[in-house]
Order: structure tokens, then C-alpha cells, then sequence
């Protein structure tokens, strides 16, 4: 299949920062390669300068998913290009680099340092953080979007994936200013504002207060939405948020999805992205007569 004009071997891939393929290897070896769970890697998201991340602890594990407030820990832009990217250049598959900045001119040094990479298929623009600037979430805003999209549109012909946040007003409006811009696809949901407060305690769980609500909990929410913004835009849409079977991956291509991606549900099974997209295709041969390129069988890795 194609996303972009970048061919693909199926329409499965992971949400930025849910599986470190590099760790993995790490585990697993070069087996991780022979039966590498996803057909398009999505690196975590990159900062123009390093971060450490939030405080400990960064993770609550809900009744039906996840808090996490890990905060992007990274190496950074220079630290990711020397040490990352080479090793994520051996997985596969297409590769996919996440990137943010508090900025339009930090926006504009990660997508020309990146898009200059000849490793690099597309960028991500996650645009879930708020522009100094103005104070304003660029990703909740649809006139923040559209600045920052015709901003980054003349510096690569890449194509450019905009990173959605479900924490906006109207969702679909900023996804069709992103496309109005230039913007080649757009990817949602991301994490729901959460908390958790520490047993016995009125205090926050997480060292950050609150966090990013993942996993089943959301699906439905995710659902709507991607229904909303493919009923809006003509580019592809990526879809995720809660998914966990076949099944589910083949709600969020009936809701207008092109693409699915699996998150937290990598934490409990590693080959789940490969699982899942098993599934998918048995799932459409019975049902449409097609299947798109898949694993024929779930593997464990």
C-alpha cells in the first residue's frame, strides 16, 4: 500500500514513542528485524536540545489504560542524528522522525536537519505543545497549525504528517487547515489530559501532576474524532488510540482511516503491531474480499 508516496508493506505502524525499536534489538537481537512488528517505524518525538524528561513517577496504570508523563526525554536533535538515526536506519521498514518545537523557528531547524537525512522517509509534526510565542497549543488552534504547516511546506518535499491533539475545540477544522498548508497526512488521537492521585493521599501520583490518558479508555473517543476529520480532509488519515485487536484496527479504517497505528498495547505484548495487523488481514479477506500486505501469522518476539 502507499501513504504519502511512500510504499508499504501493510497499514500497520506504532504511535511515536511506545516501542523503542533500538532497545528492542537490544532484547531481542537480529530477530527483531526478521519479524519486525510494524510496517512504518515512527520515531520518539525530538527536541531541537536535549530534555531529560518529568520527574518520576511517569507512569499509572488506569483500569482500562495508561497515564503517562514521561515529558520527551530525548537527546536531542544533534545527539538523535549521531547516535539514533543510524541505528534506526537498519530496521526494515520506512522510517517515520517525530518532531517538536516550542517554535516555528525551532519547527523549521528539526524539519531541515531531518528532512536532509536521505534515511528519512517522513516527518512528523507533533504539534502538541504550546508556541512561546503566543501562548496557544499549536495543534488545539486552527490558525496556529496553518502558520506553522506554511512554514515548514517549502523546507522539503517530504511529506509531512501533522500530529493531532484530541484536546482541541474542533479537531477536523485543524486538520483542514493543516491540509490547506500542505500538510500530506495527519495522525490522531493523541494522549487525553489524565490524573491519579498516590493511594491513601490527596497528592498527584505522577511527578508532573497530571498526564496522557492511552489505551482502551479512549478508543472510543479516538473513533469519533478520526470519523470527524477524515469526513473533512482529503489526505490520509491515520488513525489510533486504543487499539488492541484486528478487530479494532479494522474500526478505525471503516471510521475513514488509511493507516492504524498500536501504542500502549506494545507495553504488554511487543509483537502486538505484527499481531494486530495479522489479524487485520483475515479480518478483511472475510469480510471485503482484500487483503493488504500483512504478517500471514502472529510471531512472538
Amino acid at each position: 500500500m502507499d501513504l504519502c508516496g511512500v510504499e508499504l508493506a501493510g497499514p500497520i505502524l506504532n504511535g511515536s514513542g511506545t516501542f523503542d525499536a533500538i532497545a528492542a534489538r537490544r532484547a531481542f537481537g537480529d530477530s527483531l528485524l526478521d519479524e519486525f512488528p510494524f510496517d512504518l517505524f515512527v520515531s520518539k518525538t525530538i527536541t531541537v536540545a536535549p530534555r531529560q524528561g518529568n520527574p518520576p513517577p511517569r507512569l499509572w496504570e488506569a483500569p482500562a489504560g495508561l497515564i503517562n508523563s514521561i515529558g520527551l526525554p530525548n537527546k536531542g536533535l544533534q545527539g538523535f542524528l549521531a547516535d539514533d538515526l543510524p541505528q534506526l536506519a537498519e530496521l526494515p521498514v520506512p522510517l517515520c522522525v517525530s518532531v517538536m518545537g516550542f517554535t516555528h523557528d525551532e519547527l523549521a531547524e528539526l524539519v531541515e536537519a531531518v528532512a536532509a537525512r536521505d534515511e528519512v522517509d517522513l516527518i512528523e509534526l507533533n504539534f502538541s505543545c504550546p508556541n512561546v510565542e503566543s501562548g496557544t497549543v499549536m495543534g488545539a488552534d486552527p490558525v496556529e497549525t496553518a502558520a506553522a504547516v506554511e512554514r515548514l511546506r517549502p523546507l522539503t518535499s517530504k511529506p509531512l504528517i501533522v500530529k493531532l491533539t484530541p484536546n482541541a475545540t474542533d479537531p477536523a477544522a485543524v486538520a483542514a487547515a493543516g491540509e490547506r498548508e500542505g500538510a500530506d497526512a495527519v495522525s490522531l488521537i493523541n494522549t487525553l489530559r489524565g490524573m491519579a492521585l498516590a493511594p491513601g493521599t490527596s497528592r498527584p501520583w505522577l511527578g508532573a501532576g497530571t498526564g496522557g490518558v492511552s489505551g482502551p479508555a479512549v478508543r472510543a473517543v479516538a473513533l469519533a474524532q478520526v470519523a470527524d476529520v477524515a469526513g473533512r480532509v482529503r489526505i490520509p488519515v491515520i488513525g489510533m488510540g486504543g487499539v488492541q485487536t484486528g478487530g479494532h484496527a479494522a474500526d478505525f479504517l471503516a471510521a475513514g482511516a488509511t493507516c492504524v497505528a498500536v501504542g500502549t498495547e506494545s507495553f504488554r505484548d511487543p509483537a502486538a503491531g505484527r499481531r494486530v495487523g495479522a489479524e487485520l488481514a483475515a479480518i478483511l479477506r472475510h469480510e471485503r474480499g482484500f487483503s493488504p500486505s500483512a504478517p500471514s501469522a502472529p510471531a512472538a518476539l
